[in-house]
């Protein structure tokens, strides 16, 4: 299923692929993530990961991390687009299993998005510890 190209109704289907991304299923943010080009991660745990083909391979090993049946959502605080740039910023609070340990994780979330052929493709992502959420 292609995304779609309106950056509001977009932001339903990331929703979803959140949603599969925290139940160990990464296909769905793997077609929406950039294949070429600048792109990079801040992930929650610290560091970082720079290139568009660095970025998908830590991606693929990360989900590798989360089990069926985790619960994810997305609170949506601030997002917009303008031409080819788009963004999102909030809250991203997780419930389920990360490796074999039971976890709940509050997160602070910027992604940043580029129009590529037509659809929004992910090019940044900075996620770090929230404390509690609201």
């Amino acid at each position: 299923m292609n995304p779609p190209t309106d950056f509001a109704q977009f932001l339903k289907h990331r929703k979803e692929v959140a949603s599969a991304y925290s139940s160990g299923n990464g296909t769905p943010l793997d077609e929406i993530v950039v294949r070429s080009g600048p792109a990079s991660f801040f992930p929650p745990g610290g560091g970082h990961v720079q290139g568009a083909a660095e970025v998908g391979i830590r991606y693929e090993v990360d989900v590798r991390a989360f089990s069926a049946g985790s619960h994810t959502h997305l609170e949506i605080l601030d997002s917009g687009a303008s031409g080819d740039l788009a963004y999102w910023t909030g809250i991203q609070t997780f419930e389920g299993t990360v490796g074999d340990k039971p976890t709940t994780m509050n997160i602070r979330i910027t992604e940043l998005y580029r129009r590529e052929d037509g659809q929004w493709k992910l090019f940044h992502r900075h996620a770090d510890p929230a404390g509690t959420a609201g």
